[in-house]
């Protein structure tokens, strides 16, 4: 027979002698009833705590008095602090508790600045915006296999758009000494083979002064045209134990920044002969300017040649009010293009017809058979095997791999001295015709925008309007569009300065929009910018927890949402499918097909914000109440605070 527990014995005497206790007392006489007015005194449901306990809960801990030698942790933030880097957005974890501790309480919690985020995507994605908005790499740590696993897409995503990040990643190597169980699950050989495909350079250092190096040098890889994602593996054993210089002093490398790559100056001076005798040379840029300086030099370019400018939105290239700036419609005509920083020459000069008439893709033309083609690129000194980000493969008659906005000032000297006082007259008189057209082409974008303006749900052209009207007259920087409201704010809105418009996510995953917004808005505080992003649905509901990290941090941010209730896109997708195989869609009971719709329930994103201590309203469904609920936001958000108001609107 079992032995019985003594403590279960115990327990069930406690138990039966308070139900006698609760018996008794429910056969008390009616006068005694009427005065037993006090309440009973409850039994615990616990031990109270001891002295030790209670000291730990309530008090500091007092300090041990131990000297084990300088942690390697301390010297690696000792040769971070050399970089200004400024902050450093990233989930906590054990695996890199020791270089965590050093950051807030050796390096004072100072440059760089811990920022709490709730998933390892939205570190990476701050890092990705923060960098869009200042120019300014900025550092985040991620948790063994699973911290970078979540991190993965994010980085993906800064590697298509050629954005720095520099990820650590904590690991245990040594199988000797790690903890077994979760610290083992969450270990690796090599984690930097997770994101190896899809990041410029990565290491394992061994030693604090393996790391110096490496870390300096992942600084300066990250930071050199073509910019891209760098990686570190961290040993936990090396943040922990204790420096043993081993009668040779550390010392931390100093950084030069490196000179970017530029196009061959025979190329060059080739390319700059074939614009100037163009009849109809077309400029099409896509992440050309890294600067504001960028955007100078390529007006100063397109007024030399009186060319069209088609300005493809990974980054703001060309003024859109620039009498210049040009659909992609201009290159069917083209005899001469000059691709700068293009991410898809194939499909600049082509197309793709998906779902054709045999129910497959079909590529068209877009140019004519002796148009000649030009690229300065620096996307050729970065190309892997493995993910397809390079596209398809695209002749170029005159290709120079380098970085094009810096090779743009070789290039202007070379077209002012290839040009004739002939050629001077013809650029001239093609410059007045893409004028009249510019104007034309507005007027007509315009009409587009006002078509169901008063519409409910709300039109996504108003949308966007609404809320420029509302921020037209502050130093504004749209840090996001992710959803899609048919480029409205691109064509709509003046967009003249570098900082207004911070392009696409890059490798187009979905979830980019929210943690990129608050990163680049974090850069946009620190500049005395105002910050606004046009907030889709679905990205919203990969990582809302970054809401928490703006408000916790204080990060002013103006989210307006796109709630169109649904991934429009796959809508799409699933009805073409559906009309080319003679279906009908099924829809559920909702109004896209099953597995699309955001509904039944609705997500109440105004109520979400609210949670995570962001100023909200919503939903908003009368247009006429859009721009007073726009305005309300504005003013919070020029105090200080995040703000989102939840629209609820068309498709796209």
């Amino acid at each position: 027979m079992p032995k019985k527990d003594a403590n279960l014995k115990l327990n069930r005497r406690k138990f039966l002698t308070a139900a006698a206790v609760a018996g008794a007392s429910g056969a008390v006489s009616p006068a005694k009833a009427a005065t037993a007015a006090e309440p009973q005194q409850r039994l615990p449901s616990a031990l109270p705590p001891n002295a030790h306990v209670a000291a730990a809960e309530t008090g500091a801990a007092p300090l041990p008095s131990r000297d084990n030698g300088t942690p390697g942790s301390d010297f690696m933030v000792d040769v971070i602090k050399t970089l200004d880097i400024k902050y450093l957005p990233a989930n906590p974890a054990s695996s890199y508790r020791g270089i965590h501790e050093s950051l807030i309480n050796y390096g004072k919690n100072t440059m760089p600045e811990f920022l709490t985020c709730m998933h390892e995507e939205s570190g990476v994605a701050m890092c990705h915006g923060y960098f869009k908005a200042t120019g300014k790499p900025l550092m985040t740590l991620v948790h063994g296999v699973v911290g970078l696993q979540h991190a993965a897409m994010a980085v993906y995503n800064a590697w298509c758009d050629r954005v720095p990040v520099l990820i650590m990643g904590g690991n245990d190597l040594d199988a000797a000494k790690r903890a077994p169980g979760v610290p083992t699950f969450h270990s690796a050989q090599d984690i930097n083979a997770i994101v190896r495909d899809y990041t410029k350079w990565d290491d394992t250092p061994v030693s604090p002064q393996h790391f110096a190096q490496s870390f300096v040098r992942m600084y300066k890889i990250a930071t050199t045209p073509p910019y891209g994602p760098v990686m570190m593996s961290l040993d936990g054993g090396l943040q922990t134990e204790p420096i043993r210089e081993d009668g040779e002093k550390l010392y931390i490398p100093k950084f030069f920044a490196s000179a970017p790559p530029q196009g061959d100056s025979g190329a060059v001076k080739e390319a700059a002969r074939l614009l100037v005798n163009a009849e109809r040379p077309v400029i099409v840029v896509d992440r050309m300017a890294r600067t504001p300086e960028g955007v100078k030099r390529l007006v100063e370019l397109a007024e030399l040649l009186q060319a069209p400018v088609v300005d493809q939105g990974n980054r703001m290239n060309f003024p859109n009010t620039h009498p210049l700036s040009r659909p992609a419609t201009v290159i069917n005509q083209a005899d001469v293009i000059i691709g700068m920083e293009v991410s898809d020459y194939w499909n600049t000069v082509n197309g793709f017809i998906d779902n054709g008439d045999d129910g497959i893709g079909r590529n068209v033309t877009k140019i004519k058979p002796d148009t000649k083609l030009i690229s300065i690129s620096s996307t050729e000194l970065l190309t892997k095997s493995n993910y397809q980000d390079f596209q398809r493969f695209q002749s170029i008659d005159v290709s120079m791999p380098g970085d094009a906005e810096a090779t743009l000032p070789a290039l202007i000297e070379a077209v002012k001295s290839a040009i004739s006082s002939d050629r001077k007259d013809a650029m001239t008189k093609r410059g007045d015709a893409i004028r009249a057209a510019h104007a034309k082409g507005l007027d007509a974008v315009k009409q587009a925008a006002a078509i169901a303006w008063d519409a409910s749900p709300i039109n996504t052209a108003r949308l966007v309007m609404e809320t420029y009207a509302q921020i037209k007259d502050l130093d504004w920087s749209l840090v996001s569009t992710s959803g899609n409201t048919s480029s409205w704010a691109n064509r709509l809105w003046p967009m003249e300065k570098h900082h207004q418009w911070l392009g696409w996510s890059g490798g187009y995953g979905v979830g980019y929009g929210a943690p990129a917004s608050v990163g680049a808005a974090l850069g946009n505080r620190d500049q005395g910018r105002f910050s606004v992003s046009i907030q889709s649905d679905g990205d919203l509901m990969y990582a809302p927890g970054v809401m928490w990290t703006a408000a916790r941090h204080k990060i002013p941010l103006l989210a307006v949402m796109h709630n169109n209730r649904g991934y429009h896109q796959e809508v799409m997708h699933v009805q073409r499918l559906s009309n080319f195989r003679n279906r009908v869609a099924n829809i559920g009971n909702d109004l896209g097909p099953v597995g699309t719709s955001i509904m039944n329930p609705d997500i109440q994103y105004h109520d979400l914000a609210k949670s995570m201590g962001w100023w909200a309203k919503g939903p908003i469904t009368d247009p006429a109440d859009l721009a007073p609920a726009i305005k309300e936001a504005v003013a919070v958000v020029k105090s200080g605070q995040p703000a989102l108001v939840n629209v609820l609107t068309q498709p796209r």
